[in-house]
């Protein structure tokens, strides 16, 4: 039996309508010993932000400020992960030294001729991180001289032929910032991003 549906009754929007807005949790103040996990973007709840390498490298920049993030996951068209691109990549000498290389003038430079291949990338075990606390995570991003840190775990897929062993893909899981540690830590964030912290600055606010 085929079911009726009623009509609803449509208003006038009106003059000055405001609109709701997603309701973020309050980022938590931590400190060195709080659990890494506090100062992670975890992946299983927050979609990354992510490009294709052929994106021009001016969209790139624009799209991170309009996102609101540093660092940008590089993928391919079966969105595995190639590589990784920040900030400090595209504001700092990369593009002219691209350009050069290349013989390319700067706005014709694509986010591949940038950005960190997949293969040069270093990441943190998910496993690992979960028993971390933030100084470690801190430590870890002053040795490697890194603003970021990619963290990995594994999917298990089904095996290519009957009785081979399962296949294991790498998958990031989430992803560390010195930015947004420091402003966990309540350290002052001034605009113009990572370049402005020092990791000084941070291990002073979590003495």
């Amino acid at each position: 039996m085929e079911r009726v549906f009623g009509t609803l009754e449509l208003h006038e929007l009106g003059p000055k309508a405001g609109f709701r807005r997603p309701m973020q949790p309050p980022v938590a103040q931590v400190t060195a010993a709080s659990p890494a996990r506090d100062v992670m973007t975890d992946l299983e709840r927050v979609a990354p932000a992510t490009i294709r390498p052929q994106a021009p490298l001016a969209g790139a920049n624009q799209f991170m400020i309009t996102r609101g993030v540093r660092l940008l996951l590089v993928v391919d068209d079966e969105e595995n992960v190639v590589g990784l691109i920040t900030a400090t990549d595209i504001l700092g000498e990369r593009p002219m030294l691209a350009a050069t290389q290349r013989g390319l003038r700067r706005e014709e430079l694509t986010v591949a001729d940038v950005m960190t291949d997949a293969s040069r990338v270093e990441v943190l075990a998910h496993a690992e991180v979960q028993g971390a606390r933030v100084g470690h995570i801190v430590a870890t991003l002053r040795r490697a001289g890194r603003q970021h840190a990619l963290v990995v775990d594994e999917d298990t897929l089904p095996p290519a032929r009957p009785l081979s062993p399962p296949l294991r893909r790498t998958m990031v899981r989430g992803i560390f910032s010195l930015t947004q540690i420091a402003r966990q830590l309540g350290v002052t964030v001034v605009a113009g991003g990572e370049t402005a912290l020092t990791f000084s600055e941070i291990e002073a606010a979590i003495k």
